[in-house]
């Protein structure tokens, strides 16, 4: 059965990004360089390993149109998996005519996760986009959450969780340090 799951990067703040959508640090990238471990081939080694793992089993991506729109649809696809876009508005050119395999919803994100669920089929969901995260926890549709805790503070930016319309209780599924990184992953409890 396909499960939806969030997958971010935060700083221990709670940001996702600075102001300027970049990922904190001298070069933009802060929040991602966790995953720059690698073995001596040049392959990814340990923690990084077993999350590529865990990315290449999913099915489909549902990503806000932000940031899909930011990521240029990943070229028209996510590794080649199909992308829904939950939208209030029809996409711009290049996702309509471009690229195929991006789908943009305009009837909610209730549909958006079932045609993205229906697409992966046994696989699961990778879900993009805090303001998507936030909307699809309102509405009951998101089932797991990964966040890589950063040890950094960005002071400013982006926040994952900036609005949420009650309170959600989370159970914790795993958690793994490492010196880049705190890998929390939450089961959201219904």
């Amino acid at each position: 059965m396909s499960i939806s799951v969030l997958d971010m990067s935060m700083s221990l703040d709670g940001y996702i990004a600075d102001p300027d959508d970049f990922l904190g640090g001298e070069d933009g990238e802060r929040l991602h360089k966790w995953d720059d471990v690698k073995d001596e081939s040049g392959r990814p080694s340990g923690v990084v390993g077993r999350f590529l793992d865990e990315w290449s089993a999913a099915g489909a991506v549902l990503a806000g149109r932000r940031t899909a729109e930011l990521m240029d649809h990943w070229g028209g696809d996510h590794g080649g998996l199909p992308i829904f876009v939950p939208s209030h508005r029809p996409p711009g050119p290049a996702a309509r005519w471009g690229y195929p395999l991006v789908t943009y919803v305009i009837d909610g994100i209730e549909s958006a996760m079932a045609q993205a669920k229906a697409a992966a089929g046994d696989r699961d969901v990778q879900v993009r986009g805090a303001y998507t995260a936030q909307r699809a926890l309102a509405a009951g549709v998101l089932d797991e959450l990964q966040i890589h805790q950063i040890p950094v503070l960005l002071g400013r930016g982006r926040r994952l969780f900036d609005v949420l319309p009650s309170e959600i209780e989370l159970e914790i599924v795993r958690v793994i340090d490492t010196p880049e990184a705190t890998h929390i992953r939450y089961r959201v409890r219904r």
